[in-house]
C-alpha cells in the first residue's frame, strides 16, 4: 500500500480519500483477470475521490492557492473568502448526455458539484484579491494582512 505523507494543510478525510482511491485502483486491477464475473463488475465501481487537489503557497506578502479543476467551465467556479484563514472553492462539472453515456468499459471521471475549504497559512484580506482561470487551473492570489506590531510599554 502506498505511504501517505500528511502535509500541514491536509485533512484526515483527504488521507481517507487517497487510501480509498488506492484500494479502488488495486481492486480494478484484480478484476481484470477474473473472467466472466469480473466482466460483470468491471467499470461499475466509482472511485472515492470526489474533491480536487490544491497547492497553497505562502509567498512574501501574499498567499497563492492553485486548484486543478479539469473539465470545469469558468462560469461554474465560485471562490469565497470565508474568514481571514479559510478560502472556499466550489465547482460544478456538467455530466454527459444520455447518448454519450453508453458502452463504457470503465468510468472514473466525476461529475456534479465539488467543494473544498482550504486553510490558509496566514491571515489574508479580500482587498486586492485576484482570481484567474485558464485551462482548468484556478489561481487565487490573496494579500496577507499586515502583522500587528505592538507598542512597547515601559516598566516603571
Amino acid at each position: 500500500m502506498a505511504r501517505i505523507e500528511r502535509g500541514p494543510y491536509r485533512t484526515i478525510w483527504q488521507d481517507f480519500d487517497d487510501l480509498m482511491a488506492e484500494m479502488e485502483s488495486r481492486f480494478q486491477s484484480m478484476l481484470g483477470g477474473i473472467g466472466a464475473r469480473g466482466e460483470e463488475l468491471r467499470g461499475r465501481v466509482v472511485p472515492a475521490v470526489r474533491d480536487f487537489r490544491v497547492d497553497v503557497r505562502d509567498h512574501e506578502d501574499e498567499v497563492i492557492v492553485v486548484a486543478d479543476l479539469p473539465g470545469v467551465e469558468k462560469e461554474n467556479v465560485s471562490v469565497r473568502l470565508i474568514d481571514p484563514r479559510h478560502l472556499e472553492i466550489t465547482s460544478r462539472r456538467a455530466g454527459e448526455t444520455a447518448e454519450e453515456a453508453v458502452d463504457f468499459f470503465m468510468r472514473e471521471r466525476v461529475y456534479g458539484q465539488m467543494s473544498r475549504t482550504v486553510m490558509l497559512p496566514a491571515e489574508v484580506t479580500e482587498e486586492g484579491a485576484t482570481a484567474s482561470f485558464k485551462n482548468g487551473v484556478l489561481e487565487v492570489r490573496l494579500k496577507k494582512l499586515p502583522a500587528e506590531v505592538g507598542t512597547t510599554i515601559p516598566i516603571e
